[in-house]
């Protein structure tokens, strides 16, 4: 599986040579639905975990306690399947019956209540990376690291789920943990990731317009400079061009690794690592969608040209993993240059 992104609609840098030099590299990481081993890079995947290293669990407090949680994660997987069977009915036969008395017996489950979990919840697998697929992160990791993985807890804290990261040197883990725990319930399905697979691919990215220079942003609010580009600058966004910029030219939307942040549900903000305070550096986005109707044009030619499974019916666009943060945005992980080890932040953008 492989995956391309479309050459961007123009030059950025030949219209704003002052953007030239703030080019960076990102990793579009393009998951899509697959069945991972522990040895491949993937999303909602089993983990390359040693056996003689305890599974982590979450021990502090949930927001919403004492309301009824969500269903397991066996009974989300069958409910998605349920789903995408009905899904496929509906296209081959659009006057129905779509749903068996088997589906509708398990909603029927799905909604009785379900009793907050006691003690301790197991940790989900969300997403694991193997330098080999994305070397970028030879560049972010610490020394030897070649593998990162990041678990959460599938309950709020106080609004999204808890994340952990963990570096590995995957040659060290011998003994692989076979059947790791399961929490018996989640707050919300959209915290379990389907199992998918990465295509990785690098792309150039520009930094959001908030994050750049007034005389940058005031050049890039000029629909005169712009016109020099001629028909690819689509003449809908005159009005205010640099709405063209952020949609087709500065941050890539979906999963990815470095790049630029992307900002959207606040204004910038520091993100000063909390052990030296030096400027952190974006190392993983974790994304809602790959993108939506207005980052279309970063759709990968691929799935443009119909490359890809219909997606169930009540999903954000082009959202493979069943991943929903904050209802459609994302959640931006950050590590500090100076030293990995420092403590790293998350941000929901």
């Amino acid at each position: 599986m492989s995956r391309t992104t479309p050459p961007r609609p123009l030059d950025t840098t030949a219209l704003f040579p002052q953007l030239a030099p703030l080019a960076r590299t990102a990793t579009r990481l393009h998951p899509r639905p697959g069945s991972p081993s522990v040895h491949d890079s993937s999303v909602g995947g089993p983990l390359l975990w040693p056996a003689d290293e305890p599974w982590p669990h979450c021990d502090e407090p949930h927001e919403g306690h004492g309301a009824n949680a969500g269903p397991s994660p066996a009974n989300v997987r069958l409910l998605r399947r349920h789903r995408a069977a009905i899904e496929d009915r509906r296209r081959r036969e659009p006057q129905g019956p779509w749903a068996t008395r088997e589906e509708l017996a398990t909603d029927d489950r799905l909604q009785a209540d379900r009793p907050w979990p006691q003690g301790p919840v197991a940790m989900l697998p969300v997403a694991q990376l193997y330098a080999r697929d994305v070397p970028q992160l030879r560049t972010l990791a610490p020394s030897e690291a070649d593998l990162l993985q990041v678990l959460w807890c599938p309950f709020d804290h106080p609004a999204n789920p808890r994340p952990l990261l963990f570096w590995r040197t995957a040659a060290e883990v011998v003994d692989i943990l076979g059947a790791p725990p399961d929490p018996s319930v989640i707050q919300f399905s959209d915290y379990l990731p389907e199992p998918c697979l990465f295509a990785p691919e690098q792309v150039t990215e520009y930094p959001n317009f908030l994050e750049l220079s007034k005389e940058l942003q005031e050049q890039l609010g000029d629909w005169h400079r712009w016109r020099a580009a001629g028909s690819a600058v689509d003449s809908s966004y005159e009005a205010a061009p640099e709405e063209f910029y952020l949609n087709h030219l500065s941050v890539s939307p979906g999963w990815k690794v470095g790049g630029w942040s992307n900002w959207g549900l606040t204004d910038p903000m520091p993100r000063r690592c909390p052990g030296c305070d030096t400027e952190m550096d974006p190392l993983l986005t974790i994304a809602s969608t790959e993108w939506d109707g207005g980052s279309e044009s970063w759709a990968p030619i691929e799935d443009q040209a119909g490359d890809t499974p219909p997606l169930p019916q009540g999903n954000p666009p082009a959202n493979f993993t069943r991943v929903v943060l904050a209802g459609g945005y994302g959640m931006q992980f950050h590590i500090c240059p100076a030293s990995p080890d420092h403590p790293y932040i998350e941000l929901i953008q």
